[in-house]
């Protein structure tokens, strides 16, 4: 527990509401004990704001770490937290050309580049947008020059940049803006939990909320954004910033095509049984980017997204027994 951070986060919900600093101080370690909720499981869902019976609805951290260890071997994790591995095992769902540097010469780099002016370039094991570049040929004086400065640096894998589908374009073109589509799949059979969409901001060419991204729930029925998307400092939006695209109510293309692909996905590594899938979608279709073994909780149950004060727990329990 860092209990600094929790006293400052007393202090932010106190300054919002009003309330007592030493309830909520209380109130807050009640939650721990009882529903699994850590501090900032308080503060982004509001919990000051429920009642019992409400905050028994809710994933809280406690609850999604259970579900993990239900459902997930950690022996299985290195085929989704090693980019180049996933896209070895999952190389069914991906489209995109892309090249292991780790053992990739000189002349395969040269060949894998006179097909490409530009390409993404990543870490393996690196997470929430951490270490991603965007190179273009041009920037360097020689292939050669290209192919040394991406030896010296921390990347492994690189890949074609993906040129996404107009209308995910139009809400924000600067960044790939990736479905996030959370699957169960328990005794060979796989079942959609949530989804959102994840989009970005401020000129960045990364999606993830921990990056300066946004995120908006999406229904999984009909692939039609449900409320405003929201960033981390817990700004909502109902127009893109930067596009004036309306975010609630935007239909999303292939969208049944996504959610059947993840859901053949979750039955590729049956040892993992909870994942958060990211889909790409260009003209032609949705790909996989990467899957999470810890998928986000809080995301979806953060106000105004749950204006009936009812969490995810529900959901989760239609599928999974013992939780």
């Amino acid at each position: 527990m860092d209990y600094k951070n929790m006293l400052a986060t007393v202090k932010k919900i106190h300054k919002k509401t009003g309330k007592s600093r030493v309830y909520l101080f209380f109130d807050m370690i009640v939650c721990g004990f009882r529903y699994g909720a850590g501090y900032m499981d308080y503060m982004l869902c509001e919990f000051y704001n429920l009642n019992k019976a409400q905050r028994s609805t809710y994933v809280t951290r406690g609850i999604n770490n259970r579900l993990v260890n239900m459902l997930n071997n950690s022996e299985y994790y290195h085929y989704v937290d090693d980019k180049i591995e996933f896209n070895t095992v999952f190389s069914k769902f991906i489209v995109r050309d892309w090249l292991d540097l780790k053992t990739a010469d000189s002349e395969q780099f040269k060949a894998f580049m006179e097909k490409h002016e530009t390409i993404i370039s990543k870490p393996a094991r690196a997470a929430c947008g951490t270490g991603i570049e965007k190179l273009n040929k041009n920037d360097f004086e020689s292939i050669d020059d290209m192919f040394d400065y991406l030896k010296k640096s921390s990347v492994d894998l690189i890949e074609e940049c993906i040129i996404q589908h107009d209308d995910i374009s139009a809400i924000y073109p600067y960044s790939v803006n990736t479905y996030r589509i959370v699957t169960v799949c328990i005794n060979g059979v796989s079942n959609i939990i949530y989804a959102f969409i994840r989009i970005g901001n401020g000129g960045r060419f990364v999606d993830n909320i921990n990056a300066g991204g946004m995120a908006a729930p999406v229904d999984i029925e009909t692939g039609i954004i449900q409320y405003p998307a929201f960033d981390k400092d817990s700004n909502y939006y109902d127009f893109h910033p930067m596009t004036n695209c309306k975010i609630a109510g935007y239909q999303l293309p292939y969208w049944k095509e996504s959610v059947e692909m993840c859901l053949e996905a979750a039955k590729v590594i049956p040892q993992l049984g909870y994942v958060g899938w990211d889909i790409s979608v260009t003209k032609n279709g949705p790909q996989l980017i990467e899957g999470n073994q810890f998928p986000g909780h809080d995301i979806l149950q953060m106000p105004p997204h749950v204006p009936d004060k009812i969490g995810m727990l529900p959901r989760f329990r239609m599928f999974v027994k013992g939780i």
